[in-house]
């Protein structure tokens, strides 16, 4: 079963039929699953039909191993890829163009939406299993952000700030360091000497650094080198 058709010489389309393979039968028809998702983002699960073509041999002892292949087939209509509202050729086209291109990179099934403000342009990456494009500490994702910056800053240096978010996660770490911002100001007024928090991310120091400013009653600074750079709060 072929995983790609061809119209034209040097052309490939999605179908709607995908192998998988894996140790066990399970695992190959999870990733076989996962193709199908990749290429049809927001498909029902409960469309896929699968079959066994081989459940593979493990060999004697370790050897000759032979992987288990499963074939998935999407059942009825495949779910229709909406067209990108970003007109060509613009900052918002190019963000939406990259972030696509990260994740069917790191092969996770998901969809990405634009939004543009004021002073921000917002690429949201949405779906069932993203995280790993967020990472330990949102290290992942702040590496996305930071290239999507530096990307569309190559082409025009007054681009707006470019944000990177998935599943809502850049909302949660601000409550997150914002607690922890907090609770570092009152020891460090409650006990008078300075307070380190653990080692951040520029992007998240920042967050830390506007947050006690607005704040008042204490002083912050950057302290130590990168991965281990982190905020020291002291009272004003």
């Amino acid at each position: 079963m072929s995983t790609a058709d061809t119209d034209r010489p040097g052309e490939t389309v999605d179908t709607d039929q995908v192998e998988g393979t894996g140790e066990t039968v399970g695992e190959a028809k999870w990733a076989a699953l996962r193709e199908l998702e990749r290429r049809f983002p927001g498909l029902d699960k409960s469309q896929v039909r699968f079959q066994v073509i081989s459940e593979g041999e493990r060999g004697l002892l370790g050897v000759g191993f032979t992987p288990a292949r499963v074939a998935a087939e999407l059942q009825g209509d495949a779910p229709k890829k909406a067209k990108p509202a970003e007109e060509p050729g613009t900052p918002a086209a190019a963000l939406r163009e990259y972030l696509e291109l990260v994740v069917s990179a790191l092969g996770v099934p998901a969809s990405v939406t634009i939004a543009e403000s004021g002073d921000e342009l917002v690429g949201r990456i949405s779906g069932s299993d993203v995280a790993l494009l967020i990472g330990k500490r949102g290290q992942t994702i702040d590496a996305i952000q930071h290239l999507a910056n530096a990307l569309l800053r190559s082409v025009d240096a007054e681009q707006k700030t470019v944000v990177v978010d998935a599943a809502g996660y850049r909302a949660r770490r601000r409550q997150t360091l914002e607690r922890t911002a907090e609770q570092a100001a009152l020891e460090a007024l409650d006990e008078g000497r300075p307070v380190p928090l653990e080692p951040m991310s520029a992007v998240e120091r920042k967050l830390v650094h506007l947050y006690l400013q607005e704040r008042g009653g204490v002083t912050t600074e950057s302290e130590g080198a990168e991965p281990n750079r982190r905020v020291v709060v002291a009272p004003a």
